[in-house]
């Protein structure tokens, strides 16, 4: 099973092409060996009273009713007990030591249980495009933090490249990548003296 739901604009994209309620939903597809993620869900704020009913909205369809929820409460400022959601209330837990702090656990009575990556709301959409498709990866093998390690390097190396790159123009490459505004080199015709090659027997 696939499903994608919003998922992140491109960094061309025009912010107005979400609407305030579409759900940024990425899940994999289920498999015969699952990854450690199912998914990953891009919440537009840290308040899960607010945020969970439209999740379980579209999760109860696919997994079944959704009855529990549990999360680290490290990046979560309020952890209620229960969260009224269509036709039925959910039930919400935490754990400090035993949960990665960017996970979110979700529990369906009698069908099983999944874990999604937490994008934080305030990350990019190149960020979190980038977290959606390795937290959707049916072959990953990341946590959740380890995912958000590498989002964070890959960001501080294209923030380094962007600077060099500034850099560069600042001094005048942007000119020197403009091919009309390249020195000519002249062509140079050399010409080379005849010589004869000795004569070389054919062989039998």
């Amino acid at each position: 099973m696939t499903a994608t739901i919003s998922l992140p604009p491109t960094a061309e994209a025009d912010d107005r092409s979400f609407s305030s309620s579409a759900l940024r939903l990425s899940l994999a597809p289920a498999g015969p060996a699952p990854a450690l993620l199912d998914g990953a869900w891009w919440p537009r704020s840290r308040d899960l009273g607010a945020e969970l009913p439209s999740l379980t909205a579209v999760l109860d369809p696919l997994w079944g009713r959704i009855t529990r929820v549990t999360v680290n409460p490290t990046h979560w400022p309020v952890v209620p007990r229960r969260v009224p959601v269509a036709g039925h209330v959910v039930k919400v837990g935490w754990f400090l030591a035993e949960q990665d702090p960017h996970e979110l656990l979700l529990l369906s009575y009698r069908r099983g249980r999944w874990n999604l990556l937490v994008v934080p709301p305030q990350t990019t959409p190149v960020s979190a495009a980038w977290l959606m498709a390795a937290a959707s990866d049916p072959l990953g093998m990341s946590t959740a933090s380890r995912l958000m390690e590498e989002a964070a390097r890959l960001r501080t190396v294209h923030e380094a490249d962007r600077a060099v790159e500034a850099v560069w123009d600042s001094e005048g490459g942007h000119e020197a990548r403009d091919p009309a505004a390249r020195p000519r080199i002249p062509t140079v015709t050399v010409d080379m003296p005849h010589q004869a090659m000795p004569h070389q027997p054919m062989g039998r």
